[in-house]
């Protein structure tokens, strides 16, 4: 598991390297993770001080994001990397693959739907977001771009 304090230099400033806080963390692909994994960014975004709108709408696509992971794919574990980068949060979600291979879509549903609005959600309350394969090329990540600021603003 990384750690914002321990994460690679992530850019220039300056003449010296910039650190970018960041964490990432796996979980095993179980309901029951979801709401750990909302806890655990909730609690880190909180260290870095953002405001209070910026950690709901992060925990909310973090929650949307991971269950459809857990949801649709085979994976024994969903791995999860927030990374603040200037007024930016980035958000990724990473499964191991499985029986959807098609890259997720926001659909519209209907109102007695049980599911299927998530990446409504997340389309909503991100700036961009998309899919790609993850690093062994059998699973794939689903990333979000969202505004971030600090509880003093």
């Amino acid at each position: 598991m990384a750690s914002y304090k321990n994460a690679p230099s992530l850019g220039r400033c300056g003449g010296f390297l910039a650190q970018s806080p960041q964490d990432a963390f796996h979980l095993p692909a179980r309901r029951t993770s979801v709401p750990e994994a909302r806890q655990r960014v909730s609690a880190l975004l909180r260290e870095w001080g953002a405001a209070q709108q910026v950690r709901d709408d992060v925990e909310l696509v973090v929650t949307e994001l991971f269950t459809n992971a857990v949801r649709h794919t085979d994976s024994e574990k969903v791995g999860c990397e927030i990374t603040l980068v200037g007024a930016h949060i980035r958000i990724e979600i990473a499964d191991e693959g499985g029986p959807c291979t098609s890259a997720p879509h926001a659909r519209p549903g209907t109102l007695d739907q049980e599911g299927g609005r998530g990446l409504l959600l997340v389309c909503a309350l991100s700036e961009s977001w998309g899919t790609r394969p993850d690093d062994s090329g059998r699973g794939q990540v689903v990333w979000a771009d969202l505004p971030y600021r600090t509880a003093a603003h």
